[in-house]
Parts: C-alpha cells; structure tokens; sequence
C-alpha cells in the first residue's frame, strides 16, 4: 500500500473585475505569448501532454475564445493530458495554473513538478526492455507473460516502509518503493510485453483499517482481472517468496479487503475457469496452460481432491514425503480443531516437527491448508 497524492491547486482569474471593454486592448499585447493560439481544450490537451511527456515545468500559451469557463477547462485539459498515460498520470508530482485576460483573451501560465525526471524514466525504460528480454521467451502465451512479470516484480522489489518510494524508477534503482512504485513498474512491464492494463485507485482494508492503494487491472483473453503486486509480495520480505493470493482476481474476490470509487472494467470471471477452459483444448497451448494450472494450485477447486477426515490427509502426506517433499498444500473440508485432531495422527506415521497455516478457502467455506514437517 502507500499514498498516492497529488497536490492541486486550482487556476484563478487575475484581475476578472476590470471590465472587459477597457481591459481588453491593454491585455492583448501584454499577455499574448508567442506561437499559435489556443482556441479549444482539445488544443490545450496536446500542449499540456506534449509539455508532460518532456517533463516541462512550465507552460504559456495564448488562449483566445469566451473565457468565462476558462478555469474548468484547464482543468479538464490537465485531467485528459494525465489519465491519456496512466504512467504519466503517477508521475506529475503536483501541478497549479493561472491566467490573466479579459473575456475573449487570457494568457495562461501553468506550473508542473513530477516525481520521475526524463532521464529517470528513460531508465526505466531501457531496464524494462532488458527485464522483458530475459523473462519473456518466444511463443510465451499471454497468460504466461502475465505470470512471469507477476514473479519477476515480486521477487525484485521489497515494500518501502519509510513511505518515500513513489516510482518505478526509485523501485529499479533501489529495490523497494510503495505500491505505487509496484503498480506503476507492473504497468510498464505488461505494456511492453504486449498486455493491455490500467492502474486501479483505491483502498486497502487490513484489520478493520483502511490506507490509500494501488494495483493494476490486466486484460487477458478478452476478460479483466485484478493484479496487486504489492499484496503479492510477503512484508517483510522474503526471499524467493512468491503469492498468488491477488493473483488475477475478480471483482467479488477483490473487494473482500479492496475497495475502489472510480468505473474500471468489470472483471467479473474467476481465471481459474478460464485457465481450466484453455487447459481443455488441444493445441500446442495446451500443455502451458495445463502448467500454469498446476503452478497456481487450480487444482484446490476440484472437488475430488478435497480433505474431509484423518485417513485421507494421512495418505496425502504419506505421497509427498515418498517424493522427498516437505511441504503440502491442500483444501480441507472441517473446522481447524478437527484440522489439528487429525494432524495428531501423522505423529503416529513418524512424521516430525509438525506445522501448518491455515486460511479461509474463497466462500466455500473451506480452508486453505499449508503444512510442513522436518
């Protein structure tokens, strides 16, 4: 999680009282600013975007129409030139404007300052490139694209707990940002391996408390899901240590602890039905998809394979240490004081050291085992 602000300060109009008849042949040889005036918001948009995309902190122009809605849209301007590149949108720190003119004129001067300078996010931009390079193979299907800078972004990044890592570049260069960094950084990668995201505005719910949030929204196969990198990746940090409990959710899935105010696609289809339908068709794909079902643990939603008594976890157990396995993840069907009563008996197995994690499996009412011994 971590802050997301920006700093606004709305535009005002500098000596409105003088009446326009009078002030008008004065102010147009005082304000006009040299190029061509501006005349629409569409204009004022491609300036402003132009002046963002080179990281100017500062920007005049003529505007020459009615001016007496002139504040709002500036206003709409700077909201369209920023929510164009959701990279960009993070990346303008704070921005203020103001105009002076009479009713048909004003010259307009609008303040920037960004959180990635040009050359920072030329950085970024090049160690995407290297990062996709390595990670990305030929005939990779999206979904494993997906999956793969999912992991990569994890492993890389830690969580800045001094809440002062804000970008993608401050994530590369020094391991650790917010989860704006996360989201940001995640963006870059998906949209240079050829998958459509947005970034997603909201808030994260722990404990009954909730702080300022962000993740991405990824499209994949035609259908949106949620990504939350930073959910994904253990605090504090461990090594090596990969989630997949954000891992392209739903909506449903997504608001037991997420919330969000702003309109986002709908991601409304569980991926593990959507893997399990891509999985079912032949194809030289299929065997990826089949691998990816298995990397994710789709296979906790099969029913055949759920838990409901002592001799069935016994026996399960008893097939993963014959294959050198320490570990085992499985979904039970019980409350988790018969959950320990049936642990009890792998004791008599000769099993050591003994222990385990539990968590609520989605609404089933079931629960997400994770068990290991010595």
């Amino acid at each position: 999680m971590g802050k997301m602000t920006k700093a606004i300060v709305l535009g005002m109009l500098v000596a409105a009282a003088v009446p326009p008849a009078v002030y008008w042949g004065m102010d147009y040889a005082y304000a006009a600013v040299k190029g061509t005036p501006i005349r629409s918001v569409s204009d004022m948009t491609q300036q402003l975007t132009a002046a963002m995309n080179n990281r100017r902190e500062s920007v005049a122009f003529t505007y020459e129409g009615n001016t007496s809605r002139l504040k709002s849209q500036l206003q709409t301007a700077l909201d369209q030139a920023m929510s164009n590149d959701p990279y960009l949108n993070y990346i303008v720190n704070s921005y203020s404007f103001s105009y002076r003119g009479g009713s048909r004129s004003a010259a307009v001067s609008v303040k920037l300052t960004y959180r990635e300078s040009l050359q920072q996010t030329a950085y970024v931009n090049g160690r995407v490139k290297t990062i996709l390079n390595e990670i990305i193979t030929p005939g990779m299907t999206g979904d494993e694209k997906v999956k793969a800078v999912h992991d990569w972004v994890v492993l890389h990044l830690k969580y800045d707990t001094t809440y002062t890592k804000y970008t993608a570049y401050e994530g590369l260069k020094s391991g650790s940002a917010v989860c704006q960094g996360y989201s940001l950084l995640t963006y870059k990668l998906l949209k240079g391996a050829g998958i459509p995201n947005k970034i997603v505005e909201g808030t994260a719910w722990q404990d009954g408390s909730g702080q300022s949030h962000a993740w991405n929204l990824v499209q994949l196969n035609g259908r949106w899901y949620h990504l939350d990198t930073t959910w994904d990746d253990p605090s504090p940090d461990k090594a090596g240590a990969v989630s997949t409990a954000y891992y392209l959710r739903t909506d449903s899935q997504m608001r037991r602890d997420h919330t969000w105010t702003r309109s986002y696609p709908a991601a409304a289809v569980e991926y593990s039905r959507t893997l399990s339908e891509l999985a079912s068709l032949k194809g030289e794909k299929q065997v990826a998809y089949q691998n990816l079902q298995k990397e994710l643990r789709y296979d906790l939603y099969e029913e055949s394979g759920i838990v409901d008594n002592a001799a069935e976890l016994t026996a399960l157990a008893q097939q993963a240490r014959k294959k050198g396995e320490a570990s085992l993840m499985f979904r039970y069907n019980g409350s988790e004081s018969r959950l320990v009563s049936d642990l009890q008996q792998l004791y008599e197995k000769g099993f050591k050291g003994l222990s385990y994690k539990t968590s609520a499996f989605e609404d089933t009412g079931d629960l997400k085992v994770e068990l290991s011994w010595q």
